[in-house]
Formats: C-alpha cells, structure tokens, sequence
C-alpha cells in the first residue's frame, strides 16, 4: 500500500466508514466534521488535498466519494485496525476498549499487510 500522511489516512478511513452506511457511498462534509471531531473548515481543506492527489470525486459545496485507489486504502486499513484489535483483546488480553482503539488507531498506520495477515494466523493457537 502506497504510505500517506496519518492525517490523510484517517480521513480516507473516516469517508469510508461514513459511507458503508450511505447509499452511493456518497459523503458529505459535515459527516466527516462529527466523526473526526473536527471543524468543517479543517475537512474542507483536506479535501482538497484528497481531491488533489486523485482519492476522492468531488467538487466543493456537494457531496464525496472515494475513488477506488482511495477506498483500497481505506480497506487496508480498517483491516489493519480490525486484525490489530483483535490481536491485542484476544491474544495479549488487553481489555480496556479505550486503550485498544487508541493502540490499533495509531499502528494500524504503519503496519505492513504480511503482518497484519499474520496476526489472524494467531487465532489457531
């Protein structure tokens, strides 16, 4: 997967998750605001910058999607975080949920593909 910015890469996962729930996958800049916790100006901004190195469609005042190479790393990294969840809770037993969200959100960034396969291997232990 092609490495980004920490910042790019969450709201390349936020857009995602927002739009599993939407029909056309179409997003709007307010959603994005609330589920980053952030100022509608600071996702106008990014935006553009998605816009600019060719993640998203979309043109400012409507709505967004993720264009496929967009999406795949989205994907890569909902992966991530969910194999890394996983890993921590059931292999390493941590149990504060807030601890792990916090943990997976921050490797899931850096984390290459063969390794996140590899810890869904550990569930056969």
């Amino acid at each position: 997967m092609e490495r980004f910015s920490e910042s790019i890469e969450d709201y390349l996962k936020a857009i995602y998750i927002i739009s599993k729930k939407k029909r056309g996958g179409w997003v709007c800049n307010n959603e994005i605001a609330c589920f980053l916790k952030v100022k509608p100006a600071s996702v106008s901004t990014m935006l553009h910058k998605l816009k600019e190195i060719d993640l998203i469609q979309w043109k400012p005042r409507s709505s967004l999607r993720l264009k496929p190479k967009g999406k795949n790393i989205a994907q890569e990294l909902v992966q991530n975080y969910n194999n890394l969840f996983f890993f921590f809770k059931k292999v390493l037993g941590v149990k504060d949920k807030s601890l792990l969200k916090q943990i997976c959100c921050k490797i899931e960034h850096i984390l290459p593909s063969d390794a996140s396969n590899a810890l869904l291997e550990l569930d056969s232990f």
